[in-house]
């Protein structure tokens, strides 16, 4: 594993500085690759969710990344701010990276899950773009892969998990919630998605993934979505869980479905 500053000079607040982690393939086989955002509430970022995945992705094949993205006390638009600029750096450097810039797919769990469907869906400029020549890339990726994710907003549904919107825009900032509720930012350029969760999952409630994918189905993105009767929030490749264990190499069909293996 490689690590790459994402700045010379971190923008904003920086109590700790985002990083691109990267894991190449040992026996690589496809032009594609993932930028993975681990989840935690905006307030940790889980290695189970992050390197997990990205050496999961090299048994396929691929060269995989793991951004980690500032999380609490870092606010918004600095988590986006970071996974655009990790999407940025991985096309800008597509070539030394061996990969297509245009088969980069965003893959998170959790709130990581929210982050990814945040850049996925989320088009307005923000604070601290622009600074240099990575910035002239595209920041939207090719794909979505969306594990347990949050993505509604706090309101009278009750389906939120409440925790992760406050730690990613502070306290006090409630009337702003709907402006980062995913489902309700898709649009006709939101990227094809894979999505699973588990029916029961007491942290995150899985209407937030159903929310997701209706928002697909009417803006007529492609969109495949598994959901599995039992299991807790946090399973990653749920290893002690054979039934959910089946998401990953149906995502792996999934990815072959699409050309990226």
């Amino acid at each position: 594993m490689e690590v790459f500053k994402l700045w010379d000079t971190v923008p904003g607040l920086c109590e700790e500085e985002p990083v691109l982690e990267f894991y190449p393939a040992l026996k690589k086989s496809s032009d594609a690759t993932v930028v993975i955002c681990p989840g935690g509430g905006y307030a940790i970022r889980a290695p189970h969710e992050g390197q997990g995945y990205a050496e999961y992705f090299n048994t396929l094949g691929m060269n995989a990344f793991v951004c980690q993205y500032r999380v609490s006390p870092h606010r918004f638009p600095l988590p986006l701010l970071d996974i655009r600029r990790a999407i940025r750096y991985v096309r800008a450097n597509a070539e030394k990276f061996g990969i297509d810039p245009n088969k980069v797919a965003v893959m998170g769990s959790s709130a990581g899950g929210h982050l990814s469907a945040l850049v996925s869906t989320y088009t307005a400029p923000i604070e601290f773009e622009n600074l240099d020549e990575i910035d002239n890339q595209p920041a939207l990726p090719n794909a979505t892969i969306l594990c347990y994710a949050v993505n509604h907003c706090p309101d009278e549904l009750e389906v939120a998990h409440v925790g992760s919107f406050r730690n990613l825009l502070g306290e006090g900032k409630e009337a702003e919630y709907h402006d980062y509720s995913c489902d309700e930012l898709v649009s006709d350029t939101t990227p094809p998605a894979f999505l699973w969760h588990t029916s029961d999952d007491g942290a995150v409630n899985v209407i937030n993934s159903y929310l997701y994918a209706s928002a697909l189905r009417r803006h007529n993105i492609p969109h495949e979505m598994h959901i599995f009767p039992n299991g807790p929030h946090g399973l990653g490749l749920a290893p002690s869980h054979h039934h959910v264990a089946q998401w990953a190499p149906l995502m792996k069909n999934w990815l072959a479905f699409m050309g990226w293996l």
